[in-house]
């Protein structure tokens, strides 16, 4: 039986390292791939089917903060994200885990704690912070956009996603195999989902899922 295949998403080659000095602690380790921008992540994640896990750093160049989980999630939604960043609010773990991820790692986190957060993930648990009680969301503002974000199917999601990378129509369609018009009836039902008029708009809202709202950044 093969071992476990990660990829270590992070731009900082120190914390990579760090990351995958941790992981290969665990054992029964295969394949561990390390990338520095979301486009080589994204690549990364699509070559490889079987991978047990990606450990995703928050502010990567080529996404912003927590709309980078989502582009993922919806394109492969068989892959348990951990996000793992210095910015461990309790806001930020709990949009990001109320927007997929199955687990949230601090920057500051021991090795041990790296390899425990890990380790309950692949056993399919969901790996927080130790002591940390995430409450509920104090902005009604942003608990309805979680609301409806969660509301989009996979196929509306990696739409919305494709449009806040710069995508056409035209090539939305042609990357996901459909017709214009198909890609046309989904973005009239995002927008309609998410309560805006515009193609714009729409990522401005997707924009402010990634913005910590302590740090200005994700």
């Amino acid at each position: 039986m093969p071992g476990h295949s990660f990829v270590i998403a992070d731009d900082h080659p120190l914390f990579r390292g760090a990351l995958k000095q941790a992981l290969s602690g665990l054992g029964d380790v295969a394949e561990i791939v390390e990338t520095g921008d979301f486009d080589a992540t994204r690549a990364a994640v699509m070559e490889r089917p079987d991978l047990d896990l990606l450990l995703l750093d928050l502010s990567m160049p080529g996404a912003s903060g927590l709309s980078g989980l989502i582009s993922l999630r919806a394109a492969h939604a068989s892959v348990p994200v951990v996000i793992v960043s210095a910015h461990d609010d309790v806001g930020t773990i709990r949009r990001a885990l109320e927007l997929g991820a199955s687990g949230f790692i601090s920057k500051s986190a021991s090795m041990e704690e790296i390899r425990d957060a890990v380790r309950t993930v692949l056993e399919g648990g969901i790996a927080t912070p130790p002591d940390i009680d995430l409450g509920v969301e104090q902005d009604p503002e942003m608990s309805d956009l979680i609301r409806r974000l969660q509301s989009l199917t996979p196929q509306q999601t990696r739409v919305l996603a494709m449009i806040a990378n710069g995508l056409l129509n035209k090539q939305i369609a042609y990357e996901l195999g459909v017709s214009e018009a198909t890609i046309k009836a989904h973005v009239s039902a995002i927008l309609q989902k998410l309560g805006v008029d515009s193609r714009t708009q729409a990522v401005i809202l997707l924009g402010r899922i990634g913005a910590d709202p302590a740090q200005g950044v994700g």
